[in-house]
């Protein structure tokens, strides 16, 4: 077991690093977590991967630039809760620390990409949803798949190649520093770096959409003013206010959900947490799951083109359970069955 400079008031552990960070102390806590990880865990799950069915089975949806940018965000979140809640549970619940150093810097690895990579999604997304009601002439141009499929390749190599960082050798074992309270191995270095890339993106996106939602707001009233007018372009606008409405919602879900967990990393870097607080950060860690849940149901009461798809998927496959009913086998038994009567 790779042994590295413990924190001062997990100290009392006896030098076995992976076990001061488990800090469910009773069953009831850790059936607790179990079975919100589970639950939410495995909604999340069903759900982003019914997102990304019903994106990537519509050819007009997969051809739009913003439906890329969702799917990229429906995949991080299905990631993030796969790796997030196996690993969670096997340490916390289980209590399972016979995992060596690299192998539990790969798996935070792959939350913080996967986190990292939800976020970025949504910037690309502002960004899109910007350049669609600013220059709504010139979007198609400026958007196209190929360039969307290029930002989304450098978005998620960015966010692997730092999330990987710790794993590379950036962490308090290799550099012989003080390690994270809240992750074994982390050192809070790294940890420092890693929040301000996250509070960098939640900056960014929270502008873009500013300026979305004021462009969104003189589109309406631009189109109360021209009710009279119907065509393609009054249909598109209404359409892109939409989509910019139901992405705002994503993102205060997305604050309040991340909210609690960023602030503790924030605290644990400048001051000491007590049992109790790292507790409380087992359980606000949680939320993260809430939030990937949450997002998938946001599209389908708000996006009428995802309903639409959901609505055409439940139908095909209404009839398909009907099709062995109304098979001629079926048919020729029914009426035989018939005659003999």
């Amino acid at each position: 077991m790779d042994t590295c400079r413990v924190p001062a008031n997990t100290s009392k552990c006896s030098g076995n690093t992976m076990e001061c960070f488990m800090v469910l102390s009773t069953q009831a806590q850790k059936i607790s977590i179990g079975i919100l990880c589970g639950l939410f865990g495995t909604m999340c799950v069903f759900e982003n991967s019914l997102v990304l069915y019903l994106i990537f089975s519509s050819p007009g949806i997969r051809k739009k630039p913003s439906y890329l940018f969702i799917g990229s965000l429906a995949l991080a979140d299905i990631l993030a809760s796969i790796i997030f809640v196996c690993s969670f549970i096997n340490f916390h619940v289980f209590n399972e620390a016979g995992f060596s150093k690299e192998v539990f810097l790969l798996q935070l690895g792959g939350v913080n990409t996967s986190f990292s990579a939800s976020l970025s999604s949504l910037l690309l997304t502002a960004l899109d949803r910007y350049i669609s009601i600013s220059r709504p002439s010139q979007y198609k141009l400026l958007m196209t798949r190929k360039r969307a499929w290029t930002a989304l390749g450098v978005l998620w190599a960015t966010c692997a190649t730092i999330a990987c960082l710790p794993l590379l050798g950036w962490n308090c074992c290799v550099l012989d520093s003080s390690c994270s309270e809240l992750f074994p191995f982390v050192d809070d270095n790294y940890l420092s770096g890693w929040l301000c890339f996250v509070v960098v993106l939640l900056g960014c996106i929270i502008s873009a959409y500013a300026h979305v939602l004021w462009r969104a707001r003189q589109h309406v009233a631009y189109m109360e003013k021209h009710q009279a007018q119907v065509g393609k372009q009054n249909t598109r606008m209404r359409m892109d206010v939409m989509l910019a409405r139901t992405l705002v919602m994503v993102l205060a879900v997305l604050v309040l959900c991340w909210s609690p967990v960023l602030v503790l990393m924030s605290y644990s870097v400048f001051a000491r947490l007590s049992d109790r607080l790292r507790k409380v950060f087992a359980f606000c860690s949680t939320l993260c799951l809430l939030n990937s849940m949450v997002n998938p149901i946001i599209y389908a009461l708000r996006s009428k083109e995802l309903s639409s798809s959901l609505r055409r998927a439940f139908s095909h496959f209404r009839r398909q359970l009907k099709a062995p009913e109304e098979s001629p086998e079926a048919e020729s038994t029914h009426k035989s069955s018939v005659v003999e009567t």
